[in-house]
Order: structure tokens, then sequence, then C-alpha cells
């Protein structure tokens, strides 16, 4: 009996001792989940507050253009003296002769001493002003008669008419303030409203209504031949640049898309972001080279090549560096290395891009294949393979073609429509969608050829649309 009790209590004092160390075991592991768990509910309370911030931040008027809080120590405003001063800018002197000469002699003595002031020299002074405007008043005597074999109706008119219409219509705005209005709106981001008091400024009286209807008729009629070929041309280009963002029409979700290149940009409304919406202007069959962001929808155009951006992949791994824990940060911080390395080899002849693509694509498909923990690392891996072939086209195309790393060009285009959303919010009809698209793209392709877009706007009202080498210089 003495000798079976010493038997059990031998065998329950080393399994004392493993539950003992079991238990240790498991003390450490609670107490470093509890860290973890610590460390997880304090960069939870920075990320709500971040949110918080950035949506009360949202609801603000200033809030897309907002610089953040003001530094502790702000630069000293103005110019840096001495050397560092930079080029000393002022207005040149104009470039024609000037339209009134005026004599700014001294009158009387000296102001000081009441002396008598002898004239050293005469210098020159201009200045430019804009000059009272006032409105021109045409009267057209339009002849109205019939033909004398058949009875018919014959009505004359001038070059310069812009309708028909007599009668009750006789009286309208000419075709230089409907311009006027239509650049000031679809240009500029004014609202019609405002529109209408700057021409009132003018001294013309126009109301909000009648601005929106002659847009509605300039881009239903005179502009559509002009936006037709803006369009073929598009299509036919070698390089388009496309990007999309979110739109209004009549309080519903809907979307603004464009596709640009150095020479022509194209606009339109689409009820969505899906393929079927991007098709409406650049055809699915598009064989060119598109450069776009990541959005998966553009790999749809099967026939043609891509350069995804990589200034929106450069940002990515910024924000994950900054957001990500130390031991997690490797991943993103090399492949912002790789990306710059691609920039960098845009300097470089034909023969040295081709190189650097390749090895710059092996070095994606050997960061792609390492194994990693974190999650937003893993996906911004899946996002790299998935985007690997179109991430150093900019490097392999023609350099003639001018393929751009990024696709900065359409951020660039649309980024006056984005200001017009914010001061008036997108359209209320699908009717005013399209008129949107037509007229902001011969303004932006007019821009862009350094033509006067209301007098193009006012010359096709005029008299009809003599084919796209007008708008393109």
């Amino acid at each position: 009996m003495i000798g079976s009790w010493f038997m059990v209590s031998g065998d329950s004092g080393s399994r004392l001792a493993a539950l003992e160390k079991r238990l240790a075991w498991l003390e450490e592991q609670s107490r470093r989940k509890d860290l973890v768990i610590l460390d997880q509910i304090e960069r939870i309370r920075e990320l709500e507050a971040a949110l918080d911030d950035a949506r009360r931040g949202g609801k603000r008027q200033a809030a897309p253009f907002s610089k953040g809080d003001p530094r502790p120590e702000p630069k000293r405003p103005g110019r840096k003296p001495g050397s560092a001063h930079g080029r000393h800018g002022h207005r040149p002197i104009p470039d024609r002769e000037p339209d009134r000469v005026l004599d700014a002699g001294i009158v009387g003595g000296c102001p000081d001493c009441g002396g008598e002031v002898v004239v050293d020299r005469v210098v020159a002074q201009f200045q430019v002003d804009i000059p009272p405007v006032t409105p021109i008043v045409t009267r057209f005597d339009v002849a109205v008669g019939h033909c004398a074999c058949c009875g018919r109706r014959v009505q004359g008119r001038h070059v310069e008419q812009t309708t028909d219409a007599l009668g009750a219509a006789a009286s309208g705005v000419g075709p230089t303030a409907k311009a006027w209005g239509s650049w000031l709106h679809y240009g500029l981001g004014l609202s019609f409203s405002k529109v209408a008091q700057v021409l009132a400024r003018l001294g013309i009286d126009v109301t909000a209504g009648a601005i929106c209807a002659a847009s509605q008729r300039s881009a239903s009629t005179e502009l559509v031949p002009v936006h037709h070929q803006l369009v073929e041309r598009a299509n036919q280009s070698p390089v388009v640049v496309m990007d999309e963002t979110g739109w209004r029409v009549g309080g519903g979700r809907a979307w603004l898309w464009e596709a640009t290149n150095a020479e022509v940009t194209v606009y339109w409304v689409a009820p969505g972001r899906s393929f079927d919406d991007a098709t409406v202007v650049i055809d699915g069959d598009f064989d060119g080279i598109i450069v776009r962001d990541g959005w998966i929808v553009y790999d749809q155009y099967e026939h043609a090549s891509h350069q995804s951006c990589l200034g929106h992949l450069l940002r990515r791994c910024h924000e994950m560096e900054a957001d990500l824990p130390r031991r997690d940060r490797t991943v993103p911080a090399q492949a912002k290395a790789i990306l710059k390395d691609a920039l960098a080899a845009r300097g470089l002849d034909p023969a040295g891009r081709q190189t650097a693509a390749v090895e710059l694509a092996g070095r994606i498909e050997t960061l792609c294949a390492r194994p990693v923990g974190h999650d937003a690392n893993r996906r911004l891996l899946k996002h790299l393979g998935h985007q690997g072939p179109h991430l150093f086209t900019f490097l392999t195309a023609d350099p003639a073609l001018g393929v751009d790393a990024t696709n900065w060009r359409a951020e660039t285009g649309i980024r006056p429509a984005v200001v017009n959303r914010k001061v008036w919010g997108g359209n209320r009809t699908w009717r005013g969608a399209e008129t949107q698209g037509r007229i902001t793209s011969v303004i932006r392709t007019a821009t862009q050829h350094g033509i006067d877009a209301v007098d193009y706007l006012a010359a096709r009202a005029r008299s009809p649309d003599p084919g796209l080498a007008t708008l393109l210089g």
C-alpha cells in the first residue's frame, strides 16, 4: 500500500509539473495577446479619430482646398531677401499703340516751398483697363415673300443671323452673348444664375433659364457634327488617357467619364461605371494604348495595350508605409522603390528602356511571389500581380507616341468638372448631362489648341460647322 501510494504520488507530481508548465505557457501567450489587443485598441482609437476628422472635414465647403492646420512656426511671408529673392516679375509694356495719350504734367510750383519747377524728363506709364461695355443692337430687315410659280413662302436671311424666328420671337440674344454664357457656365463653373448676373452687368438682361435653353439648343444642333468628329478622332488615336469621377443627374448617382490625349478631349455622363458606360465613346475594340488607373473595368479593352498609372500605386504605397506597423512596411517600400526606378528609366535610350522594363518586371514578379502575413500587403501584391503586364508599357512603347507613366493628363482634364460639381452639383436632367458632355468637350479641346472657345461657339451659331480642322487650329 505504501509503495503504491508513492507511485501514485510520483505520477501526480510529474503531471502537476507538466500542468504548471502548460499554465505558464498559456499565461505568456495570454500576456502577448493582451499586448496585441491593447495595441489594436489604441490603433482603432487613432483610426476612428482620423475617420471622424475626415467626415467632418468633407462637410466643410473649403474641405477640398484646405491645407490643414497652420504650422506653429510658419515661414516668413513674402520673397526672400538677397540673392534668394528670385526673378523679379513685372507687367510687360503693351505691344500695341496706346488708344489714348494723356498728359500728366506738373501743375503749380514746388509742393514744399512753392518755387518754380523745372521739368527734367518725361517718362511713359501704361495702364490697361476695361472700357465701358455697351451692347450692340442689330436690326435685320427680313424680306418675306412668296414664289410666283408655286406660292411657297420665302424668307431672306443675313449671314450674321442665327435664327429665322419672327413675331413674338423676333427679339433675341446674339451668338456672342450666348457663347459667353456657355463658356462661363461650362468652362468656368458659374451657375446659370450667376452667368445671368454677369451678362446683366454687361448690359444684356437675360434669365438663367434662357441661357440654359440656348446652351441645350447649341449642343443639340450646331455642335453635334464637331462632337461626333471628336469622338472619331479619339477612337483613331494611338493613345488615350481615361478616367471617371462621380457625378449627379437629377440628384441621382451618375459618372462623368473622360478620354483625352494631347490632341482632343471628350467628356460624357453615364449612369454607371461599367464597361458598357465606358464604350459609349471609346469603342470596345479600341486597339491603341489606354493609360488609366487600376479600375478593373478598363481590363475589358482586350484589343488595347494598357499603362496602369504609377502615381496611384506610389500614393498607395506611401499611405501603407504610414499606416502599417514597422515590421510590415517592407513590401510597400520595395514596391515603391521598383516604381521609382521605373520612372527614372524614362531618361534612358530606347534600348536601355527595353532592358529596364524586363528587369523591373522580374523584380515585380519576385516581390509578388514572397509570402506575407498582413492583409493589406496581400492585397497590394495581388493588385501588382494583376497589373504587372501594364506597369511598364511607357518604357516599351514607341517614344514618339508619348505614353505617360501616369494618368496625369486625365486628372488635369477632369479637375474643372470636379470644381463645377462642387459649385452646382451636376445636371438636373439627362438632356442637360448630354449638353454638359458636348460643350465641355469642345471647350477643353479648343483650350488645348489655344483657340478662343467663345469665338468658336459664336461662329458655330452663325454658320454650319466647317469640320474639326478649325477646332484643332
